[in-house]
């Protein structure tokens, strides 16, 4: 008699199976959050059981009941997740990490806030967030750009002001971020409808990161070729008085 299939949502495996399962996808997942949602088609107990012993190892982090944080390295140590980050995650609302909550995101320091800090093209701060700070009013070109990507506009609103890198190393980082011709470009017209400043150092990066030059052309033509503009930590780059740095 041929074996019974096993359906699409799982019926059937044995916990060994599914903690395989669970462990596969946490290490192919790299730095993320995951939560028992992630895993649908599993026994809900298979799925504790199995956080509970990536955890116990160390290789998830518990940030609240059911949510848990893979992290990873970065040139300042491990990643560390923000509990209000987290919660920011998993609402799925237009939030992009902002100030030291997004110097953390990227990966630039290990430090968190003690109260988070994010960004919103929305007019009011959404009611459920309540102890962090959220600047409202963004840019509406926001709207569906990549957590990262909003976390990146942000950290250049604040020149890279909270970054625990050296300039150099900072903009060496940048650099490589910005190296995606896809991600340059959401960027780039996202930027537009960002102060000028933003702009200027997103141009200067990107020259740097070899971006071609129609994808550069729009970002200078919108300066005023009168204005400099205080570019932080980042006048450290090669082109910066190119680009308008004071």
């Amino acid at each position: 008699m041929p074996k019974t299939s096993v359906g699409r949502q799982g019926r059937g495996r044995s916990p060994h199976s599914a903690a395989t399962v669970v462990r596969e996808r946490v290490f192919a997942g790299g730095e993320r959050y995951w939560s028992h949602q992630d895993f649908s088609g599993l026994s809900a107990a298979a799925v504790a059981h199995a956080f509970s012993r990536l955890t116990a190892e160390g290789v998830l982090l518990r940030v609240r009941k059911g949510l848990y944080y893979r992290s990873k390295m970065t040139a300042v140590g491990p990643s560390m997740p923000s509990a209000a980050t987290a919660f920011a995650r998993t609402m799925r609302v237009p939030l992009h990490a902002s100030g030291l909550t997004a110097a953390n995101w990227l990966g630039l320091t290990t430090q968190n806030p003690a109260r988070g800090e994010f960004a919103t093209p929305a007019a009011g701060r959404p009611g459920w967030l309540s102890d962090v700070v959220v600047h409202t009013r963004r840019p509406v070109s926001r709207m569906g750009l990549p957590d990262d990507d909003g976390a990146l506009l942000e950290l250049l609103r604040d020149r890279a002001r909270f970054s625990d890198l050296s300039p150099r190393a900072t903009v060496k980082r940048l650099e490589s971020m910005l190296s995606d011709t896809g991600r340059f470009a959401r960027l780039a017209a996202a930027a537009l409808s960002e102060p000028p400043r933003v702009r200027a150092m997103l141009g200067a990066l990107g020259e740097q990161a070899g971006m071609p030059a129609d994808a550069l052309t729009p970002l200078r033509a919108g300066l005023n070729p009168l204005s400099r503009f205080d570019f932080g930590i980042l006048r450290v780059l090669p082109n910066a008085r190119e680009w308008q740095a004071r």
